[in-house]
């Protein structure tokens, strides 16, 4: 009773507002100050994640101040981009389906298709509305088969969902519109921001095996042991563009990246639709991408992890953020994290 009554006075908005060149859909939390910013028209992806914080708001995206930022700087890091009907790598822009081969792309690299086909489309706003304990949106996406390298249609409902303790939940479904069995992987690609640099953090992911690349980062095949990360080590010096295997029998958060030196920890929990953890260090190191998968790059050839979504049939992939405060305790507690307040 007592948490229900706590929970009865947060109070929630949801705002659409025109600015910066587009427009941006505004869920937040005014008990404690969080907020998420939605871009409809720039592939639905989450440009700002922001949270008070000993007295300044922290925004922890690397997103776009404006549409025009966007237009510019959009590839080839993809900042926050909604990764479908494949994700990273599709080795040689080619696959075969059911007898027949593919080529398809929208985004080359090193001769690479990357990143799927709806990382840039205009999504329609299905709900954007707000109550006593939670403000969410819902964005529709209907793809119509029109790339001759992926002619299956399907429908893409993306779910952003904000609630409180400073947790924002994401849920895509995919629904098959093509009449016919379809390959299919799901993804997104977020940077992460703590503090100046990456260089002050430290990453623990709950997994032991990751998957081995070959010299062009496409996967082999094979899983390789790799449990640097399990009980967390910091990120300084260190470059990494991998993808692991989570083991989705441990508690959650399955990834937890922290800065000390700021005081903040975000949490990601992924359900068991995005078992895969694709982690990346540009150059810049001022953040970190952190990218939930369905399956390891280029799945549409090796098939870890690919979905065939049969006709009709809908498969719907989750994940959330947890902002915390790094507590400091007596030494020899060590550190814990609280709940954002």
């Amino acid at each position: 009773m007592e948490e229900q009554a706590k929970q009865s006075v947060l109070t929630f908005y949801c705002d659409r507002i025109h600015q910066n060149g587009w427009e941006e859909i505004i869920l937040r939390d005014e008990a404690t100050g969080f907020k998420a910013t939605i871009i409809p028209s720039a592939g639905a992806i989450l440009n700002k994640l922001e949270v008070p914080h000993n007295g300044k708001i922290i925004n922890i995206i690397e997103g776009f101040k404006d549409a025009d930022d966007w237009k510019a700087n959009f590839t080839p890091a993809f900042s926050g981009a909604k990764l479908s009907p494949f994700v990273c790598r599709l080795n040689n822009s080619t696959y075969s389906w059911e007898g027949q081969q593919y080529t398809t792309g929208k985004f080359f690299m090193n001769g690479h298709a990357i990143h799927g086909l709806l990382y840039d489309v205009q999504h329609e706003i299905a709900i954007a509305e707000a109550s006593a304990f939670m403000c969410e949106c819902k964005f529709l996406y209907r793809y119509k088969g029109t790339d001759p390298g992926y002619p299956f249609a399907f429908d893409m409902n993306i779910r952003y969902r904000l609630e409180g303790g400073c947790r924002l939940t994401i849920i895509t479904t995919v629904h098959n519109r093509s009449g016919r069995t379809i390959p299919m992987s799901d993804g997104w690609h977020p940077y992460f921001k703590l503090g100046e640099t990456i260089d002050t953090a430290s990453l623990q992911i709950n997994a032991k095996k990751q998957v081995e690349f070959n010299e062009n980062l496409v996967p082999t095949g094979k899983l390789i042991r790799n449990k640097k990360w399990f009980k967390g080590a910091p990120l300084k010096d260190v470059s990494l563009d991998n993808s692991f295997v989570l083991d989705m029998e441990e508690p959650m958060p399955h990834c937890t990246l922290s800065d000390g030196q700021l005081g903040l920890e975000l949490y990601i929990y992924p359900d068991r639709a995005y078992p895969y953890l694709q982690v990346y260090t540009p150059d810049h190191r001022k953040s970190i991408a952190i990218e939930n998968l369905s399956s390891p790059p280029d799945s549409f050839n090796n098939k870890m992890g690919l979905i065939e979504l049969g006709p009709e049939d809908s498969q719907a992939f989750q994940t959330r953020y947890r902002i915390a405060k790094i507590e400091k305790k007596e030494e020899k507690k060590g550190f814990w994290s609280k709940l954002f307040s």
